[in-house]
């Protein structure tokens, strides 16, 4: 074997998967077809849930201090959820993926994991023992397991044959990378009574900090095929035709147009090989929900292929790949299928739908309403099926960040394995059979016993005779 997992794609899927797999002592090889990374901003929003994932690995604090990353409010289909803030240790933040990419790229390399750029990849062959990969140079890569995170278009699906069902792109939307001058809004969702519309969120600064905003146009007549440039006429038109002469283009650094296409892999496991990030799932990108989905496959995937690389992961471990990430990413398409419906991205000003936007949006002054919708956006009311749920709250949950003193709960995660808060004492016998891959932490007085998985989700609580079958179910046999 030429390494345990090789990974196709270098974006944040593949980069934190091979974060991931460094932190379970598993060796990766990461290749990208790309001759240098890109410097296009692309995805801009961080959720909770993907920034508490960092900080469990050390990551987040590092993160923050590349520049300028400001907290924004939530929102829904463009209608704010304000009573949503203060909710999370970790607000929304405008991350652009292109620094996100650039500091893993940067962290990896620094434990000796470079990405190997420049390799297409032409086949994969996969037997009882492992992956053979063929590359356009002619070299070839021999892996226990493979991952694909090489985007939408993904190749290893393709190669795959896949199945990849779903709707098609039936409308484009325009996406831009701009400095704005005038009455320049940090963030909003403005449409104009015609049914011109324009979004605006911040993305940190340029070189010479000068502020950036990530530009959305559409309308009536603006869904032009994907193929056909946009032009900082177009760019100057759509502004004009919501803010008037209010906002002005200062510079258009990149644009592209999008589409509402919405398809999700059948499976995620083919033997081997395994789809991630867009490769599994694509759709219209609002609320940046993509890339926190794909970030959230890698953290479920990576502690699984570390342990059945070290031998010690159960039957099943793998096949909980599929079980937890596929049902999130559906819900993922279905919400951002009804976001773009009650948007009226194509400004139709259908009655109809006007109606129903008008009726939701009283809805969501309701502090319940903006709640559910927080979690769903937010990431943190993932709830992965696990056995143990029945009665347990917190089962299936992300771990709460509890102060221990003197660290807290999530600090205990930054070596990769599972942790188990035994405030009482009460369990250091059972543990110690498990002590090669689960921490055990007596801190916490007053705190509920739980185990935690090395991405972070409870897997057990409360009743002490559940916790040996929690252990072997998600740990394996003791050692």
């Amino acid at each position: 074997m030429d390494t345990d997992v090789l990974i196709v794609g270098a974006g944040p899927t593949g980069l934190t998967l091979a974060d991931e797999l460094r932190v379970a002592g598993a060796a990766a090889v990461l290749v990208d077809k790309l001759p240098q990374r890109s410097t296009l901003s692309k995805a801009g929003g961080v959720q909770s849930r993907t920034q508490e994932a960092f900080d469990q690995r050390g990551l987040l604090e590092p993160l923050l201090a590349t520049g300028n990353h400001p907290t924004g409010t939530a929102h829904f289909a463009g209608i704010t959820l304000s009573l949503t803030q203060g909710r999370h240790r970790h607000p929304w933040r405008s991350i652009p993926q292109v620094v996100i990419e650039g500091f893993l790229e940067q962290h990896l390399a620094a434990h000796g994991i470079p990405v190997r750029r420049d390799h297409e990849l032409t086949g994969i062959s996969q037997d009882e023992d492992g992956v053979t990969a063929t590359f356009a140079s002619g070299r070839a890569v021999r892996s226990r397991y493979l991952v694909a995170a090489d985007g939408g278009r993904s190749t290893v699906r393709s190669l795959l044959g896949a199945e990849f069902p779903g709707r098609p792109g039936t409308m484009t939307t325009v996406a831009a990378d701009v400095r704005l001058g005038g009455d320049d809004p940090a963030m909003t969702h403005t449409r104009s009574e015609d049914g011109h519309w324009a979004s605006v969120f911040p993305l940190g600064t340029d070189p010479r900090g000068r502020p950036l905003r990530r530009l959305s146009l559409g309308g009536p007549g603006r869904s032009l095929p994907r193929e056909v440039p946009v032009t900082e006429a177009e760019i100057r038109d759509g502004l004009s035709a919501v803010f008037g002469s209010r906002v002005q283009l200062l510079e258009l650094r990149y644009a592209r147009r999008i589409t509402n296409a919405a398809r999700q892999a059948a499976q995620y496991r083919h033997g081997r090989v395994f789809l991630a990030g867009d490769a599994a799932h694509v759709h219209l990108p609002i609320g940046a929900q993509g890339m926190n989905t794909g970030i959230q496959d890698a953290l479920n995937l990576g502690w699984k292929l570390g342990a059945a690389v070290h031998g010690w992961a159960p039957d099943h471990l793998l096949d909980t790949y599929h079980a937890e990430r596929h049902p999130v990413a559906a819900a993922v398409l279905r919400n951002v299928q009804a976001q773009s419906l009650l948007m009226d991205q194509q400004g139709t000003r259908d009655p109809d739908v006007v109606a129903t936007k008008e009726l939701f949006a009283a809805l969501t002054q309701l502090r319940d309403v903006q709640y559910f919708l927080d979690d769903v956006l937010s990431g943190m009311g993932i709830r992965y099926p696990m056995p143990g749920t029945e009665g347990r709250p917190l089962v299936g949950l992300p771990a709460p960040d509890l102060d221990l003193d003197p660290v807290r709960s999530h600090e205990l995660l930054r070596r990769g394995r599972g942790v188990l808060l035994d405030p009482a004492g009460r369990f250091a016998k059972v543990a110690a059979l498990w002590h090669d891959r689960v921490d055990r932490a007596g801190q916490g007085a007053g705190t509920e016993p739980m185990l935690i998985r090395p991405d972070g989700y409870v897997c057990w609580a409360g009743n002490p005779d559940d916790l040996e079958p929690a252990l072997g179910h998600w740990f394996g046999e003791p050692h």
